[in-house]
Protein backbone atom coordinates (compact mmCIF):
# COMPACT_ATOMS: atom_id res chain seq x y z
CA UNK A 1 0.00 0.00 0.00
CA UNK A 2 1.42 3.15 -1.08
CA UNK A 3 1.51 6.32 1.29
CA UNK A 4 0.60 8.78 -2.19
CA UNK A 5 -0.48 12.30 -0.58
CA UNK A 6 -0.45 13.91 -3.94
CA UNK A 7 -3.80 16.11 -4.64
CA UNK A 8 -4.50 14.03 -7.65
CA UNK A 9 -5.13 10.68 -5.49
CA UNK A 10 -6.57 13.11 -2.83
CA UNK A 11 -9.55 14.03 -4.73
CA UNK A 12 -9.60 10.60 -6.69
CA UNK A 13 -10.73 9.04 -3.41
CA UNK A 14 -12.65 12.36 -2.11
CA UNK A 15 -14.76 11.58 -5.88
CA UNK A 16 -14.94 7.78 -4.90
CA UNK A 17 -16.11 8.63 -1.36
CA UNK A 18 -18.67 11.07 -2.44
CA UNK A 19 -20.30 8.56 -4.82
CA UNK A 20 -20.41 6.00 -2.53
CA UNK A 21 -22.20 8.93 -0.30
CA UNK A 22 -24.62 9.52 -3.64
CA UNK A 23 -25.34 5.93 -4.02
CA UNK A 24 -26.36 5.18 -0.44
CA UNK A 25 -28.43 8.26 -0.19
CA UNK A 26 -30.43 7.13 -3.63
CA UNK A 27 -31.01 3.45 -1.99
CA UNK A 28 -32.03 5.07 1.31
CA UNK A 29 -34.32 7.70 -0.32
CA UNK A 30 -35.69 5.19 -2.33
CA UNK A 31 -36.30 2.82 0.66
CA UNK A 32 -38.24 5.56 2.21
CA UNK A 33 -40.81 6.46 -0.80
CA UNK A 34 -41.09 2.45 -0.75
CA UNK A 35 -41.80 2.42 2.83
CA UNK A 36 -44.15 6.08 2.78
CA UNK A 37 -46.54 4.43 0.30
CA UNK A 38 -46.67 0.79 2.13
CA UNK A 39 -49.54 1.96 4.45
CA UNK A 40 -51.88 2.25 1.89
CA UNK A 41 -50.35 -1.36 1.11
CA UNK A 42 -50.15 -2.83 4.43
CA UNK A 43 -52.61 -5.17 6.07
CA UNK A 44 -54.43 -4.32 8.78
CA UNK A 45 -53.04 -7.39 11.01
CA UNK A 46 -56.01 -9.24 10.52
CA UNK A 47 -56.27 -13.18 12.12
CA UNK A 48 -58.57 -15.46 12.15
CA UNK A 49 -59.05 -18.44 14.99
CA UNK A 50 -61.72 -21.02 15.33
CA UNK A 51 -63.94 -20.22 18.90
CA UNK A 52 -67.15 -21.99 20.53
CA UNK A 53 -70.56 -20.14 19.81
CA UNK A 54 -72.36 -21.64 21.90
CA UNK A 55 -73.46 -25.35 20.69
CA UNK A 56 -71.68 -24.61 17.35
CA UNK A 57 -67.84 -23.31 16.24
CA UNK A 58 -67.48 -20.05 14.69
CA UNK A 59 -64.13 -18.51 12.96
CA UNK A 60 -63.55 -15.09 15.05
CA UNK A 61 -61.92 -12.66 12.62
CA UNK A 62 -60.25 -10.07 14.10
CA UNK A 63 -58.19 -6.33 12.94
CA UNK A 64 -57.48 -2.95 13.02
CA UNK A 65 -58.82 -0.28 10.72
CA UNK A 66 -57.99 3.44 10.98
CA UNK A 67 -61.80 4.56 10.57
CA UNK A 68 -63.98 3.49 13.39
CA UNK A 69 -66.57 3.89 10.73
CA UNK A 70 -65.01 2.01 7.83
CA UNK A 71 -66.80 -1.02 6.86
CA UNK A 72 -65.61 -4.37 7.03
CA UNK A 73 -66.34 -7.12 3.98
CA UNK A 74 -65.09 -10.50 4.66
CA UNK A 75 -64.93 -12.43 1.27
CA UNK A 76 -67.27 -9.33 -0.28
CA UNK A 77 -69.67 -9.48 2.33
CA UNK A 78 -70.59 -6.60 4.62
CA UNK A 79 -70.18 -8.09 8.54
CA UNK A 80 -71.08 -6.62 11.49
CA UNK A 81 -67.78 -5.62 14.10
CA UNK A 82 -67.65 -5.56 17.84
CA UNK A 83 -65.34 -2.24 18.37
CA UNK A 84 -63.94 0.36 16.93
CA UNK A 85 -61.04 0.42 15.26
CA UNK A 86 -59.69 -2.90 16.60
CA UNK A 87 -62.41 -4.59 15.48
CA UNK A 88 -63.55 -8.42 15.54
CA UNK A 89 -66.51 -10.36 13.93
CA UNK A 90 -67.87 -13.87 14.70
CA UNK A 91 -69.05 -15.99 11.88
CA UNK A 92 -70.24 -19.25 11.70
CA UNK A 93 -68.35 -22.09 10.15
CA UNK A 94 -71.57 -22.83 8.21
CA UNK A 95 -71.41 -19.04 6.71
CA UNK A 96 -67.81 -19.22 5.64
CA UNK A 97 -68.42 -22.20 3.86
CA UNK A 98 -71.19 -20.53 2.15
CA UNK A 99 -69.23 -17.34 1.26
CA UNK A 100 -65.66 -19.22 0.36
CA UNK A 101 -64.47 -21.90 -2.49
CA UNK A 102 -64.29 -25.71 -1.46
CA UNK A 103 -60.79 -25.78 -0.04
CA UNK A 104 -60.11 -22.17 0.30
CA UNK A 105 -57.00 -21.51 2.85
CA UNK A 106 -58.01 -17.84 3.09
CA UNK A 107 -60.59 -14.98 3.26
CA UNK A 108 -60.13 -11.69 1.80
CA UNK A 109 -60.97 -9.05 4.62
CA UNK A 110 -61.85 -5.53 3.36
CA UNK A 111 -62.25 -2.10 4.91
CA UNK A 112 -62.16 0.95 3.85
CA UNK A 113 -58.84 3.35 4.14
CA UNK A 114 -59.53 6.95 3.92
CA UNK A 115 -56.24 8.23 4.04
CA UNK A 116 -55.22 6.27 0.60
CA UNK A 117 -59.16 6.90 -0.21
CA UNK A 118 -59.39 3.20 -1.44
CA UNK A 119 -60.45 -0.37 -0.33
CA UNK A 120 -57.49 -2.12 1.32
CA UNK A 121 -57.53 -6.06 0.97
CA UNK A 122 -56.11 -8.61 3.35
CA UNK A 123 -55.49 -12.52 2.83
CA UNK A 124 -56.05 -14.26 6.16
CA UNK A 125 -55.37 -17.73 6.73
CA UNK A 126 -57.96 -19.55 7.83
CA UNK A 127 -56.99 -22.91 10.59
CA UNK A 128 -55.69 -25.66 8.83
CA UNK A 129 -58.95 -28.43 7.31
CA UNK A 130 -61.44 -26.00 8.01
CA UNK A 131 -63.02 -25.49 4.56
CA UNK A 132 -61.85 -29.16 3.28
CA UNK A 133 -63.56 -32.24 4.09
CA UNK A 134 -62.05 -34.94 6.06
CA UNK A 135 -63.07 -38.50 4.97
CA UNK A 136 -63.56 -41.40 7.23
CA UNK A 137 -60.35 -43.25 7.59
CA UNK A 138 -61.03 -46.81 8.21
CA UNK A 139 -57.10 -48.03 8.26
CA UNK A 140 -53.90 -46.98 6.96
CA UNK A 141 -51.48 -49.08 5.63
CA UNK A 142 -48.18 -48.02 5.82
CA UNK A 143 -45.18 -50.18 4.05
CA UNK A 144 -41.47 -49.48 4.47
CA UNK A 145 -39.21 -50.32 1.45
Amino acid sequence: MSNDTSPQTFFAMRRSALRAIRKALAGGLTAIAVLHAVPALADSGAEAKLVRCGAQSCLQVTGHRDDASAPVRINGHLVAVQGQRNWRANLSVGTIKEWSAPFDRHIVVTSYDAAAQRDTEDKVRLPIGLLGHVPDLASLVITLD
